[in-house]
């Protein structure tokens, strides 16, 4: 299996951001010649990015700035919004990946095995179900969050950290879609939603005249 895009070889390489990304993950490998990151993925996704150097820099400054000393907003908080919105864009890796951390900052498993059902599980917190209601708006309302939702996200956290949240967690939505489309990493999966093939013999006129029934 493969991404949909070309990845470029280390020998290919002829950006400096390129190399010092390869040199920081890979190591003097090549990583198309010789896959494979430490969390186990194949590492195509830093691979095919290469393509275009700056598009790259920009992605790998966009993972310090979440990551900054900076930041304000609890990293636990973005977290579960970053693997609740790996969930809801069905990226494969972006879940992954997140779940991870999550347990990298010493978060119950039992709560990371939550996050796909975080609303019927009581493992949360009034803190944490907000941040996780504000993800869903965000990922699958497209912003359209209700006025309780974003009061009860007040109630806990400042301006600047809502701000924080909000564009992290935008960010990841983007790169579960960016992933997905590329088919990078755990993405590459064919699509699971086909047509059944039906019985043999049975016939679409059959059917069409039970649907008149």
């Amino acid at each position: 299996m493969a991404p949909r895009l070309r990845q470029v070889s280390r020998g290919e390489a002829t950006s400096e951001v390129v190399s010092r990304t390869y040199d920081l993950l890979f190591g003097a490998r090549d990583p198309v010649a010789e896959p494979g990151t430490s969390t186990g993925t194949r590492g195509d996704w830093w691979t095919v990015f290469a393509l275009v150097p700056d598009i790259l820099d920009h992605c790998n400054r966009g993972f310090a700035l979440y990551r900054s000393p900076k930041r304000r907003l609890d990293p636990v908080l973005r977290e579960l919004a970053q693997t609740r919105v790996g969930w809801a864009k069905g990226s494969q890796f972006v879940f992954s990946q997140h779940c991870k951390s999550l347990r990298g900052l010493k978060v119950d498993e039992a709560k990371i095995a939550a996050v796909p059902h975080w609303a019927v599980s009581d493992l949360f917190d009034a803190k944490e179900r907000a941040v996780l209601a504000y993800a869903d708006a965000l990922a699958l309302q497209g912003g359209r969050v209700a006025e309780p939702v974003f009061a009860a996200l007040k109630g806990f956290l400042s301006d600047e950290e809502i701000l924080e949240l909000t564009y992290i967690t935008c960010l990841y939505d983007m790169h579960a879609v960016m992933s997905r489309a590329l088919r990078t990493e755990w993405d590459d999966r064919d699509d699971p939603i086909v047509e059944v093939a039906a019985p043999e013999g049975f016939s679409a006129m059959d059917f069409l005249d039970v649907g008149r029934r």
